[in-house]
């Protein structure tokens, strides 16, 4: 049997890397898709995944953009082959009270964290049909649960997936795909690490176990929703933020 493919959105980010690398290890022939300005971050990370021997791609497109969804997997499933796993990872935040709130900021937001799940989605799930197994993971947040202070664009879009992945999980289940939705609370990424360290400090003293959740944590989640062990769950949304939102 040829290696199942992962296409993961976003996946040359601090999250997305480490689930790239994580499924690349599990076996899967892993794509990361990224976007024009980062191009030379992409080739970069290309160059030194495959130094290490591991099976991976990269693949250009925006996926807020419904046409560049359309080629960008057409590109992946002529010169790689049909995506089997989709984690649609990709997101923005551009913050800001409600009443200070542009409409570009709402829109773009609204675009890239949600509109991007129906972009991509939409090009892969008849081929996961047509096989009979798939699965689909949406990261969304803890913020999209629990809401936040000058996140409505952001906290919105997170929530919206859920809705998504219910809906979905249902009509997809009885083809042999899950549909499932994964909330973070504050990873220490490269952009949270950035963070002043008195603010960073705030932030951990709000979460019960102490400390920031780390990139690989979430991987390694995504790595057992996305096996076969995991085929009895669909349409649900798993927490990881230390116990920060509990519910």
């Amino acid at each position: 049997m040829s290696k199942r493919i992962a296409l993961v959105t976003g996946g040359i980010g601090g999250i997305g890397s480490s689930i790239c690398k994580q499924l690349s290890a599990d076996g899967f022939t892993v794509v990361a898709n990224y976007i024009a300005p980062e191009e030379a971050k992409a080739q970069a990370w290309l160059a030194a995944e495959r130094a290490a021997g591991k099976d991976v791609h990269i693949a250009l497109g925006d996926v807020s953009n419904f046409e560049s969804c359309v080629a960008m997997v057409a590109k992946i499933k002529a010169e790689v082959g049909p995506v089997s796993v989709l984690i649609n990872n990709a997101g923005i935040t551009k913050d800001g009270m409600f009443k200070k709130m542009s409409l570009d900021n709402w829109s773009n937001v609204i675009n890239v964290n949600l509109n991007s799940v129906f972009n991509v989605t939409k090009q892969v799930v008849d081929d996961m049909l047509a096989a009979g197994w798939g699965r689909i993971v949406n990261m969304s947040s803890v913020n999209g649960q629990k809401g936040q202070f000058g996140q409505a664009n952001y906290a919105a879009a997170k929530a919206g997936m859920h809705g998504f992945t219910k809906s979905l999980a249902q009509e997809t289940a009885s083809k042999g795909i899950t549909v499932n939705t994964i909330s973070p609370g504050y990873i220490g990424t490269e952009m949270v690490m950035a963070i002043k360290q008195e603010v960073r400090d705030q932030i951990i003293a709000t979460i019960p176990v102490g400390r920031l959740g780390k990139p690989e944590e979430i991987a390694k989640l995504v790595s057992y929703l996305v096996s076969d062990d995991a085929s009895f769950i669909t349409g649900s949304n798993v927490s990881i933020n230390g116990g920060l939102h509990m519910f």
